[in-house]
């Protein structure tokens, strides 16, 4: 009895649309079975509606997600839910649009904080600049990376290791 009350209830919630009937008893079974406490398996389950393994997951999942399946065993008895749920699909479609809106929302956060950080980075970067001892005397003006650059030969760089004599 409480299979077919089960079935009945995925049937209000479109759960039967587009499915094949011996997927739906095969999860009616399982849980109404366990409701009273036999304990079959899935395994069980599917050797009697013969489904495979994953179409009873998908339709246990699927039931999960209806009112129905929050309740307890006492109020599943005695309460008969009025209200409908949308489609498994629908829902599905639903689910996929929100992600891809939260992705977009999250990317454009995301865009703000990275550009945050680089002013930050900046900020930092100048603050070091400003901060680093400066070089004095007639050197001095020898030292700048500008001048390197422009005269070469005027500023030679240290090499590492004298020259070998051979």
């Amino acid at each position: 009895m409480t299979a077919l009350r089960l079935l009945q209830r995925m049937k209000r919630d479109w759960m039967h649309t587009g499915r094949r009937p011996s997927g739906l008893c095969g999860a009616a079974l399982l849980v109404a079975a366990r409701m009273h406490d036999f304990r079959r398996t899935v395994k069980e389950v599917i050797s009697v509606v013969k489904v495979c393994e994953s179409t009873l997951r998908k339709r246990l999942t699927e039931f999960e997600d209806t009112p129905t399946s929050q309740l307890t065993i006492d109020e599943f008895m005695k309460i008969d839910l009025e209200e409908e749920c949308d489609p498994p699909s629908y829902t599905a479609g639903q689910r996929k649009l929100r992600m891809k809106q939260l992705e977009q929302v999250l990317s454009k956060k995301l865009e703000e904080v990275e550009g945050e950080i680089s002013s930050y980075q900046d900020a930092i970067e100048i603050e070091l600049e400003n901060s680093r001892p400066k070089a004095k005397g007639g050197l001095a003006n020898l030292s700048s990376p500008g001048l390197r650059t422009q005269y070469p030969s005027a500023c030679p760089l240290p090499t590492p290791f004298p020259p070998a004599d051979l």
